[in-house]
């Protein structure tokens, strides 16, 4: 059940992050979902084995590179759910990925445990 919930909130996230940015399109509600669920699939999964690969180039530049690793993400997100999620540009996905996390951040507490 709490999955659920995390993953509405995550969906409701994206469709604000979509709507304030343009380059980012999701269409429908549906696809905002979609797009949650799979980014939460990435940050378990993919997002670890590249943060291990690039450690020297993280620690050279100081942690910045994190959010290329986000960014790469997104991409990939905007991949698995092409018809319904797109991207166009890199400075879209960095802008998405940063609204997100803090959009997340935000209803995450306004829900509570």
């Amino acid at each position: 059940m709490n999955f659920l919930v995390n993953m509405i909130i995550s969906a409701i996230a994206v469709a604000i992050a979509a709507f304030l940015i343009p380059g980012i399109e999701v269409h429908g509600f549906f696809y905002a979902f979609i797009v949650a669920v799979v980014m939460a699939i990435l940050n378990r999964v993919v997002k670890p084995l590249l943060v291990l690969i690039t450690i020297p180039i993280t620690v050279f530049t100081l942690g910045l590179f994190y959010l290329v690793i986000n960014v790469i993400l997104v991409y990939i997100a905007s991949w698995v759910v092409s018809p319904g999620f797109e991207v166009h540009g890199f400075f879209a996905a960095l802008l998405f990925s940063i609204v997100l996390s803090v959009t997340n951040s935000i209803l995450d507490a306004m829900a509570g445990d």
